[in-house]
């Protein structure tokens, strides 16, 4: 007998019983309460906005990290303050980020309070008083240190801004949701205190749902990919950058230093062959270092352009909640509308490779493939984007799945146990990778052989016919093209139906 079908609980709104509707009227993003979604708080968009109290926001940003200068231009910080002012946990109620299993990051440890420390007297030392800029930007951090990502300025972020983000959700809570549904808790490292130079508590009533709370996020302070001023864009944008400096004898210096680093080499005939990437890359890197202030031209360049900033990182937040959210629950609707996804039973194994095979009928013969593919119709080759559809299609299990297992080998896409002895492995890869053949070869064996799992799975999506011959060949080298357990997944565009014949 089919036991009832599951209660389809994924994002905020099944959670709560709330209407979608209710939280894109309040301008908040409906979040993920199984897995994070790849999005990110660009401080840019608190900046460049219209809205008075964002546009404070990114004020209280730059008098916090100004104390933090101050403070290492005064003494040498112990340990204690850096973890005291420096170090935050991720706030991992928002439910956003780079989490590879429910919403557990990393935070801002040590690595990152030593970077901002360090970078505070050197390239942040006119913190609050640029000359060239109009104001000072978090996001300089990201351009001038390697170890410093998107991820780690949303996190600043996000904690330097916690109180707003705090009562955004408490309001919305007391308008939407019913008493039991909320709860009021106290949250530690809520608000600085310059007096006392400590970061305090505060009481908050929130939604609270198995265990823990949840805190919602403004859709207009999302970004996915890049922030508006990221490391990119100070290659791809290199030429505009240096025609926006307004000293010309400047401009002139930085064409020739550019030049001079550039190889100068000919072709067959003659002619001068043009710099690869990778040479002009390197070349670009050199100006920026013989010209630190052209950090400071890029950053005003951005800021002059920054009213593009709101219209693509919307843009980009409309396409992931297409991809996470609406095309997702498709996928999740059909499945157990039109199949017994659900309520499959037996061996871990067992119970992958069937959902393994409905992902891949979903993906190649229902349209899922269009998960993939951006509105302009590229394809999206991105590993993440099968793993967070696999992982929300797993909701409704009795088994435990783990992502990105790390067993001292190496970590993991999803282990799938259900007790000690019944334990099963699945990893993703793009037939793209350029490691593909090394990681059938041993990848995914090693893990095996370390963490005593006695079964493994290897799914593979490819985007083009050349893709998928690359990896037929690969499998055929290694004698494993007819292993039940090695899944090639079909998401090309081209050979499949229009949307409109689908239907018919």
């Amino acid at each position: 007998m089919k036991r009832p079908a599951p209660t389809l609980r994924v994002y905020f709104s099944d959670y709560f019983n709330i209407a979608p509707a209710a939280l894109r009227g309040y301008g908040a993003f409906n979040v993920s309460l199984v897995n994070d979604l790849p999005l990110f708080i660009d401080p840019f968009l608190l900046f460049n906005s219209s809205n008075p109290e964002y546009q404070k926001l990114h004020q209280d940003i730059i008098e916090y990290v100004r104390f933090l200068r101050d403070k290492a231009a005064d003494e040498d910080l112990s340990q204690g303050q850096l973890k005291a002012w420096f170090m935050f946990r991720e706030v991992k109620q928002t439910w956003l980020g780079f989490s590879r299993l429910g919403n557990n990051g990393s935070g801002l440890g040590m690595k990152f309070a030593r970077a901002l420390n360090r970078n505070l007297h050197t390239f942040f030392s006119n913190f609050g008083s640029e000359s060239v800029a109009k104001a000072s930007h978090l996001e300089k951090l990201c351009l001038i240190d390697d170890g410093i990502g998107r991820d780690n300025i949303s996190d600043f972020t996000t904690n330097l801004i916690k109180d707003y983000l705090l009562r955004y959700t408490e309001r919305f809570a007391k308008l939407h949701l019913h008493a039991d549904q909320r709860r009021l808790l106290t949250i530690r490292k809520a608000v600085f205190n310059y007096t006392t130079e400590t970061w305090q508590s505060d009481h908050y009533e929130i939604p609270f749902i198995d265990g823990d709370h949840v805190i919602l996020t403004p859709r207009d302070l999302l970004t996915r990919d890049e922030n508006w001023i990221n490391k990119d864009d100070l290659v791809g944008e290199f030429d505009d950058i240096v025609a926006a400096v307004p000293d010309d004898q400047l401009r002139a210096q930085l064409n020739n230093y550019f030049a001079s680093h550039l190889p100068r080499k000919t072709g067959k005939r003659g002619r001068e062959k043009a710099p690869t990437v990778k040479e002009r890359k390197k070349a670009i890197g050199a100006v920026f270092r013989a010209f630190p202030t052209l950090l400071d031209y890029y950053i005003r360049y951005k800021e002059d352009n920054g009213d593009r900033a709101e219209s693509i990182s919307q843009a980009r937040v409309s396409e992931s909640e297409e991809i996470y959210i609406d095309r997702v629950m498709g996928v999740v609707h059909r499945l157990d509308d039109e199949t017994e996804f659900y309520d499959i039973f037996g061996s871990t194994l067992e119970e992958t490779r069937a959902r393994v095979a409905f992902l891949k009928d979903v993906l190649e013969n229902k349209d899922g493939y269009r998960l993939f593919y951006d509105k302009r119709g590229k394809p999206m080759r991105r590993e993440q984007d099968v793993q967070i559809l696999f992982r929300l299609t797993w909701f409704a299990t009795r088994a435990d799945v783990n992502r990105e297992v790390n067993n001292g080998r190496g970590p993991v896409d999803f282990k799938i146990s259900r007790g000690a002895a019944d334990k099963s492995l699945v990893e993703f890869k793009l037939a793209s990778n350029g490691k593909l053949e090394m990681n059938l070869r041993k990848q995914v064996e090693i893990y095996q052989r370390a963490s005593d799992t006695p079964h493994a799975m290897k799914v593979i999506l490819y985007f083009t016919d050349a893709e998928r011959k690359r990896v037929q060949a690969i499998l055929k080298k290694l004698k494993i093209e007819n292993h039940r357990d090695v899944v090639l997944i079909d998401a090309r565009s081209d050979n499949k139906p229009s949307a409109s014949n689908a239907r018919d």
